[in-house]
This record gives structure tokens, C-alpha cells and sequence, in this order.
């Protein structure tokens, strides 16, 4: 041994003497001659120089040779750099306990290194070795054996992911030392205290060992992850380290899912002291629903894993109301209580389009698990299709009632039960009702256990039809006996209806606690992962949610092992058995995992959230304890080094022959070659390399400028010359009439296709309805719908006589033609215009609105009344009313040919008709342009009176 190296086989030491002859032996060996050809060119060129070929070998060739021949006489007597040193002492056994339980994964082949060595030094010594392992079941054998046997068993043994039991092994160790006492004791531990520590080194200490050795690693690296958030905005992963750790770390989190693709990476930092960190995924809430667990990069166990299952994902729920874009106020909008409510657990997704047709299967592909209809009647078949399929793959679909809901006459598959048409009032000076408090929930009914204040009043529902199977779809209902919430299941999913809206219009049960909690609790039912999704989702029943005494134990689906890797369960796995309270913990038969089936299964992490990890305590045995490191003196083999510095010597002499032979000269390349190749590399480099197109720019849109350049009136084209030339006519005469008596200037009118053309670009739509023109279609009715919704209004003229009424059992073609197209149209119950509708002022005052005849009212939107209130001399809402239906034939009165004489006469004599036709249309054009504006004018007595002013 010399110094910090030593030598196996000292003797081969002996060879360097040869390394005198071998060097005489190589310099009297001249290097091979260069071979020439043999021109007569070159014969002359050479005949003045001198012979170049040496006589002797270069003192660099031999050089190079001696060290070749050096490294590999160095290399066979087994050189080892920083030798271990004994470790044991005494001539006992040797008693080994080793730690292999989840901590020791990151660095288990420095623990068993560590082990193996102090074995072959026991075998060495002719010692036998008594080795026991903290996370094996009670049948691991401590007795004494053979070094040999010893190694077998240190290499058949694996990282558990389970905490480690010493005190067990302790006792398993000591009872098999109970008639030898150890020479040496050696704990090769990972670092850690926990339960059943303190009672070890009691143990350790009766066996009373003649030297104790006490392996710790570095606890810097190992961390351990306590939990997962799928919050709002990000999906939060909190973690733990050893307390007492003084430097600040980071380490990166992977996010996989069940095909263990990666879904994104976040940074988990510690700051300096701080055993506790956080690290937070800013990835959407699709892909956040598609992990499967989280894991740490590099230093991989089972502690540093989190398994998730279905009740960690969160539900997206769609939105979908029915209210017209003006009429959106906060507090005033269906939808603000229920986005209010599901916000803080759930992911929203709001329709991008107002035309349900293609908005609603939109949103159904986005795989929610709850859909929710505010206020929703009539719906397209794309859309009802839709959602029916949506329901019956297990969707949740939530309905609120409403003014459209309930003016839908006929059968609705998307509701639970028959529903009544039109709507009941509970108070009010012309009821003899009172508003009605909500009943006791029933304990069948999946909203049980919600507390349900005193103070929450229903003043208006929508009644169900009387059935056999009422009760049993009767989920929540009022005092009286009527349902307030109904459901039945469709398929696999299930349809739910509120029989009052979404905002306080009808109850106050929206502003109430109990509103929160019933959404919640009706979108906790739904399934996480929405039922278009692909693959089965779901969840095993969670612990503490079985019925009394029925106790449901999981059989194990896929386990992790020691180094956090998910497989299948080995054959001495159990069944998980959830307990009464509180969740189960992990042990040798139910290691982390997932439990259940493919169809629904439960997650099984080793680290709940609370958990520390102490360092272990000094081993305090009343011995003499030597306390090292792992890898902290390892021996080096240079034998391995040795060798590839010889084969690196041979290779350079090999090319040095080479290039004494003149091999190298003949591979010299011709530099015009070389140069062409260059220029031909750049000549296609350049050519290769495309060009943006010449002449390529963004072609405008004509259209659209031409329509948002001014104010157009638009009608809707029938495909009737003859009608399409009285509109554009009638549109014409009106836009003149406004240009001369208000400031509006309108532009030329447009005729639309609703099928094809952009309808948001014109205010109002006049639609001439004939019984002899073609029923549009679904798509383009979808299309109006959706432009209604979106704050455009339709101005319907029936070309028949006189329209009296819109219920009436005695129509015309042409109102049965109109009935037609409203029947797929989503509208709210509609009135006469009332005397005090902002219509009668918006510019003129009128009390009537005639075209060419005067037998017809014009329909608006009903406006919703205080029944409780005293009349007003304003009543209409802020928001424009989207439909008006007439028979005046408006058009007929207003159109002029091209030199302004009128094209059709009136049916009065009376020359003021004609001005009352126009008069009427201005305050119809006004009312559209400026119905928010005017309406607060004609509010003001009323704003007044409320302010107390």
C-alpha cells in the first residue's frame, strides 16, 4: 500500500523492471519504409534529395510505446485508490439492520453498497452476519448465516413503499442474537425517525455490541407530497421535507396522465428553513381533469408520488340563458346567482354563440358534466339532439323555469315531468294566495341534509301535471305540496328542473345559502370527467359514504412500488377495507395505490396532508457510536482506467504509423473540388429557400365596412320578387321620412338571407310572412334566434287580415304560416303594446300602429309587472322587446317608387294614416336604436317618486 493506493496483485509490479529492454528493443526498430510509385516523373524529382527513411525509431514512437506498455503492467496488479477501511471489530457477528422502506428509494443502491461491503468484510473475516430489514413482513429470518447467503438475500430485497417498522426488526434481530452478542452493530438507515424509534434503539441497546456503526444519508433531496388542489386558476401541489433543513431547494413536479404522457411541469420551492412548500400548475382545466398523479422529476419513491383519483378532478359546467344581450344586467341576469355559487369549485364554460343550434353541440363536445338552462323553451333539434345524447351518456342537466319556459306549449323530452302551461302566482292584490315557503327536503331525496331558511318565499312557479310517479320525481317541493325541484333519470344521466328561475324574479331562493349548496350538491352527483368523454371515468364509493353496516372492501387495480413506479399488484395484496371515519393508511398488504376498477377506483397515497418527516435523533445506545456517510471513503478501482489509457496509447500509435507510411497524404482533397462543392451547397441553399408570394395581402371585407358604414334598415328576403320589391320599397320611403324629421340618416335598405348573411349588422329586421312563400329552415330559424337573442328585433308583417290574436283557434295561411316559424323560435310570452309601453313615446306619441290597415295590434314582448305595485306611467323594461308581429302591412304604407309617389293606397281616405304609418315606424326605428336611453326618459317620474324626490 502506497499512501491512498493499494494493490491487488503487487507482484505483476515486477514487469516495469522490463521496461530498459523494451526500450532498446523498440529504438533499434526502424518504422516501416514509405512506399512510392513509380513514375519517371518522380524518378527525377528525387534524384538531388537525401534518403528520408530513418534508421532508428523516433524518440516520441518509443515514448508512446513505453507508456503503453507502463499502463497496462499497472493495470493488471489491480490498482484501488482510497482502500476501505475495516470497519469491524470484536470477533461476534455481525449485526446488520437495514432500513428499506419508501425513503431509502431515491438513494437504495448507496444503502446497499454500504451493506454489502461491511457482509464482505464479515466474510472476510470468517464472521457470520445477522441481517434483518426494517419494512419486511414478521417471517424475515435474522438468525446468523454465511457472508454469501447474506449478499443473496441483500440482493433480492427491494425498496418497500411503506414506512419502515424497526422496532420489529429490532426484535427479530435481538431474538436471533439472544445466545451470541455482536462484535459490530450497523444501522444502514434513510435518515428518519417516526414510530417505533425510540423502542429500537432500546432494543439495540440490550444487545450490547462491542462497536455500533450508524449510516446517515444526506436529507437535502428527499421530499415527500402531502396533497393536490385543483383549485380555480391552477392546480396546487403541496409538499414536506425533513424539518431542520436550513438551505433553500427547488425541485421540478411532473404532472402525468394515465398513459404516463406529460401533461406539465411546475417548480416546488422551499425557502431556507421552511420544511413545507407548494408549487402550482398553470395548465387548463382539460388537461388538469386528465391527470392521473403527480410525481417529483429525479430522486423518484413512493412518498414523492400523488395519486389522484375522480373526486380530485373538477366538474366543468355549462352555462346557457336564454335572456337577450341587453337585458344581461348583473344582478338581473339568470345566470349571475348560479355562476356565483359553482365559481369557487367548478370551471364554467359560457356558449360563444347565441344561436343555439351550433352553441349548445359546442359546448356539449367540450365535455361538461352539468349543462344548465336558464330560462330556455324552445331549443333547435341540433340542440335538443345534443343534449338528449348528452343526458343519456350520463350528463346532468339542470333547467331553470322562466317567461319562455313557460309560454312553450306542447311536449318537452328535456324536462323531468309534464309541466302545466303558463305560470302561478302566489300573492298580490288579486290573489287570495300567499307567497309559500319551502317544505322539510325529504331524507330520500338526494338533497337531504340542506338547511332551508325560513325566510325563503316562492311568488310565482311553473306547476307540474298531476302523475302516478309525481312524488317519486319530486325532489324538493313547497308547503303546499307543489314541486319545486323535479328530476328523472334519462339513459344514463339525469334531468333536473327548478320550477322557479335562476334569479329573484320569482323567489328569493337564489339569494340564499341554500342555493349554493343545492348546485353543489347536484353537480358533486355528475360525473367528473363528462359522459362524451372517452374512456370510463368514475370513482369507488368514498370512505364513510357506505350505508351503515355495509362495509365495502376495494380490491387492489394498480399499486406503487418502492420506486414510485404504478403496476400491478402482487399476489399478497389485499382488498383495501375503508374504515367507519377518516381515511385508511398504508401498510405492507395495502401499499399506495389505487383500489377499485377500471370503472371507478379510489386513490391510496402514502403521506396525508399533516405529515412531517423528523430526522432521526442521534442513536444515543450507550455505546460507542461511530456516525458515517454513505459513499464517503469508497475505494476506487483504477484497473478500469488503466486499461482505457492503453487502448488510447495503442490507438495514437497506430496513427502514428499511419502517418509515418504517408496514408494521410493520399486522402488530401483537391481544393477546386472542395470550392465547387461550396458554391453548388450555397446555389441550392439559396434557391431552396422560398419566398413570401408576390402580391399577397388581406383581402377586406366590403360587406361588412358598406353595413357598419351607416345605420340600414334590412328585410328579410322571401324569394318573392314581387314582395322582396315592396319591402326594399316600404324600407326606402321610411328611411327618407326619418332622414327628414330626426338626425338619424339610415342608408339604402338591405335585403338579408337569414340562411347566409350576417344578420348583427342591421338594428331591426322587417320579415313580410306570406302563406305562398317556403318555410325557412332549421338552421336559418336557429340563425334569427340566435340574432334575437343577441339584441336584434324582428318586425313580422303578416300579408293577411287582420291578426287579433296570436291563441285563437281560427287563423289564416298566413298565420299559420307565422305560427310555423315561431314555433322554433324561443320567445317569451307576448302582449298588445299597452298604453304605457316606452313604444307610445320613443318619438312620437302614439296610441296605435298603422301601416296600409288598422285592424291589426302590434305584439310585443309581455313586460313582467309588479303585482304588488301601484300603476305607473312607465312600466316597460330597460331592455328592447326582440319580437313585433303585425298585420298592418307597414312596407305597403310606406313605399315609394323612384319619384316619391306612393305605390299602394291605404284603406282609409284619411290622408293622416299614411302619417301615422310613418309616424309609427320612426317611433319603431327609435325605440330599437335608443329603447335603453328612452325608457330611463320616460322612467324618470317613477325614478323620482322611488328616490323620494
Amino acid at each position: 500500500m502506497i499512501g491512498g493506493l493499494s494493490f491487488g496483485a503487487p507482484l505483476v509490479l515486477f514487469g516495469l523492471l522490463a521496461l530498459p529492454a523494451i526500450w532498446w528493443l523498440l529504438r533499434l526498430t526502424p518504422p516501416r519504409p514509405q512506399t512510392e510509385t513509380f513514375p519517371p516523373l518522380a524518378i527525377l524529382a528525387r534524384v538531388l534529395k537525401r534518403e528520408e527513411t530513418p534508421s532508428k525509431s523516433p524518440w516520441w514512437l518509443t515514448l508512446l510505446r513505453l507508456l503503453l506498455a507502463s499502463a497496462v503492467i499497472l493495470a493488471l496488479a489491480a490498482p484501488v485508490l482510497n482502500p476501505r477501511e475495516a470497519l469491524l471489530s470484536g470477533s461476534g457477528p455481525l449485526a446488520l439492520l437495514v432500513d428499506n422502506g419508501w425513503a431509502s428509494g431515491p438513494d437504495w443502491p448507496a444503502r446497499r453498497d454500504a451493506a454489502e461491503g461491511l457482509i464482505r468484510e464479515a466474510g472476510e473475516a470468517g464472521r457470520p452476519v445477522a441481517l434483518a430489514f426494517t419494512a419486511e413482513a414478521a417471517g424475515d429470518d435474522a438468525t446468523p448465516g454465511e457472508a454469501a447467503t447474506a449478499l443473496q438475500r441483500l440482493a433480492a430485497t427491494e425498496v418497500r413503499p411503506i414506512p419502515t417498522e424497526r422496532a420489529a426488526a429490532v426484535a427479530r434481530l435481538a431474538t436471533a442474537l439472544r445466545n451470541d452478542p455482536p462484535g459490530t452493530l450497523a444501522l444502514v438507515t434513510d435518515g428518519l425517525g417516526g414510530p417505533g424509534t425510540r423502542e429500537a434503539l432500546a432494543g439495540l441497546a440490550a444487545l450490547s455490541p462491542g462497536r455500533t456503526l450508524v449510516f446517515r444519508p444526506e436529507l437535502g433531496r428527499l421530499v415527500g407530497l402531502t396533497g393536490a388542489d385543483n383549485s380555480t386558476d391552477a392546480l396546487v401541489v403541496n409538499a414536506v421535507r425533513p424539518a431542520g433543513t436550513a438551505s433553500a431547494a427547488s425541485f421540478r413536479l411532473r404532472a402525468l396522465d394515465s398513459q404516463d404522457r406529460e401533461i406539465g411541469t411546475a417548480d416546488l420551492a422551499f425557502e431556507p428553513g421552511a420544511d413545507k412548500g407548494a408549487a402550482r400548475f398553470a395548465i387548463p382545466v382539460e388537461l388538469r381533469n386528465d391527470v392521473a398523479r403527480i410525481e417529483l422529476a429525479d430522486g423518484l419513491s413512493a412518498g414523492a408520488v400523488r395519486l389522484v383519483d375522480d373526486s380530485f378532478r373538477r366538474r366543468r359546467v355549462g352555462l346557457v340563458s336564454g335572456e337577450t344581450a341587453d337585458a344581461a344586467q348583473p344582478l338581473l341576469s339568470p345566470l349571475y346567482y348560479i355562476s356565483r355559487a359553482l365559481e369557487p369549485f367548478a370551471d364554467l364554460a359560457r356558449t360563444d354563440s347565441a344561436d343555439l343550434a351550433k352553441a349548445i353541440p359546442a359546448l356539449v363536445e367540450r365535455h361538461p358534466s352539468v349543462i344548465v338552462l336558464a330560462d330556455i323553451g324552445v331549443m333547435p333539434k341540433p340542440a335538443e339532439e345534443a343534449l338528449r345524447g348528452f343526458v343519456e351518456k350520463g350528463g346532468f342537466l339542470v333547467r331553470f323555469a322562466g317567461p319562455r319556459l313557460a309560454a312553450t306549449t306542447g311536449e318537452d323530452p328535456l324536462v323531468p315531468v309534464r309541466l302545466r302551461a303558463g305560470e302561478r302566482q302566489l300573492g298580490g292584490s288579486l290573489t287570495w294566495s300567499q307567497p309559500q315557503h319551502l317544505a322539510p327536503i325529504p331524507e330520500t331525496s338526494p338533497l337531504a341534509g340542506i338547511a332551508i331558511p325560513p325566510d325563503v318565499t316562492v311568488t310565482r312557479q311553473i306547476l307540474a301535471e298531476p302523475a302516478v310517479d309525481l312524488n317519486e320525481r319530486t325532489w324538493m317541493s313547497l308547503q303546499d305540496g307543489t314541486p319545486l325541484v323535479t328530476a328523472s333519470k334519462a339513459g344514463d344521466g339525469t334531468i333536473v328542473l327548478f320550477h322557479v328561475t335562476a334569479e329573484a324574479t320569482w323567489s328569493n331562493l337564489p339569494i340564499s345559502g341554500s342555493f349554493v349548496d343545492m348546485l353543489r350538491r347536484i353537480v358533486t352527483l355528475s360525473r367528473a370527467s363528462g359522459p362524451a368523454a372517452s374512456g370510463a371515468t368514475g370513482t369507488a364509493a368514498a370512505p364513510g359514504t357506505q350505508p351503515a353496516g355495509a362495509v365495502a372492501a376495494l380490491p387492489p387495480y394498480r399499486v406503487l412500488d418502492g420506486a414510485g413506479r404504478l403496476g400491478a399488484p402482487g399476489p399478497d395484496i389485499q382488498p383495501l377495507v375503508p374504515p367507519a371515519s377518516g381515511a385508511p393508511g398504508v401498510k405492507r398488504e395495502n401499499p399506495p395505490g389505487l383500489y377499485g376498477t377500471s370503472e371507478g377506483y379510489t386513490a391510496l397515497n402514502l403521506l396525508k396532508a399533516d405529515a412531517t418527516l423528523q430526522p432521526l435523533a442521534d442513536a444515543d445506545l450507550g455505546l460507542p457510536v461511530v456516525s458515517r456517510a454513505y459513499g464517503g471513503n469508497d475505494q476506487t478501482d483504477l484497473s478500469p482506467w488503466l486499461f482505457a489509457a492503453a487502448l488510447i496509447l495503442f490507438a495514437l500509435d497506430a496513427l502514428a504509423l499511419l502517418w509515418l507510411n504517408g496514408a494521410f497524404r493520399r486522402l488530401r482533397p483537391r481544393r477546386g473540388a472542395a470550392v465547387a462543392t461550396i458554391l453548388v451547397g450555397a446555389m441550392l441553399l439559396a434557391g431552396g429557400v422560398p419566398g413570401p408570394p408576390a402580391g399577397a395581402q388581406e383581402s377586406g371585407a366590403p360587406s361588412a365596412i358598406e353595413a357598419t358604414e351607416k345605420t340600414h334598415l334590412a328585410f328579410v328576403e322571401t324569394g318573392n320578387a314581387e314582395t322582396d320589391n315592396v319591402s326594399r320599397r316600404g324600407l326606402a320611403g321610411l328611411s327618407q321620412f326619418i332622414a327628414m324629421k330626426t338626425a338619424l340618416e339610415p342608408g339604402d335598405p338591405v335585403g338579408v338571407d337569414i340562411a347566409r348573411d350576417e344578420l348583427a349588422f342591421y338594428p331591426i329586421l322587417y320579415w313580410p310572412v306570406d302563406a305562398g312563400d317556403a318555410m325557412p329552415t332549421p338552421a336559418a330559424i336557429s340563425r334569427v334566434d340566435a340574432y334575437m337573442k343577441q339584441g336584434g328585433t324582428v318586425l313580422f308583417d303578416v300579408h293577411d287580415d287582420e291578426l287579433s290574436s296570436l291563441s285563437g283557434t281560427a287563423v289564416t295561411p298566413g298565420q299559420r304560416r307565422l305560427r310555423d316559424i315561431l314555433a322554433d323560435l324561443d320567445i317569451p310570452p307576448l302582449e298588445p303594446v299597452p298604453s304605457d309601453h316606452v313604444l307610445t313615446k320613443s318619438f312620437y306619441i302614439m296610441t296605435d300602429f298603422p301601416g296600409r290597415h288598422r285592424g291589426s295590434e302590434l305584439w310585443v314582448e309581455a313586460t313582467q309587472r309588479d303585482p304588488n305595485a301601484r300603476a305607473r306611467p312607465a312600466n316597460a323594461g330597460d331592455g328592447v322587446s326582440s319580437i313585433m308581429i303585425t298585420s298592418n302591412d307597414l312596407a305597403g304604407a310606406w313605399a315609394v317608387d323612384e319619384g316619391g309617389l306612393f305605390l299602394f293606397p291605404t284603406d282609409e281616405s284619411d290622408s293622416e294614416q299614411r302619417e301615422y304609418a310613418y309616424r309609427a315606424g320612426v317611433n319603431i326605428v327609435m325605440y330599437v336604436l335608443t329603447g335603453n336611453y328612452k325608457a330611463d326618459q320616460v322612467h324618470v317620474p317613477a325614478l323620482l317618486e322611488r328616490l323620494g324626490q
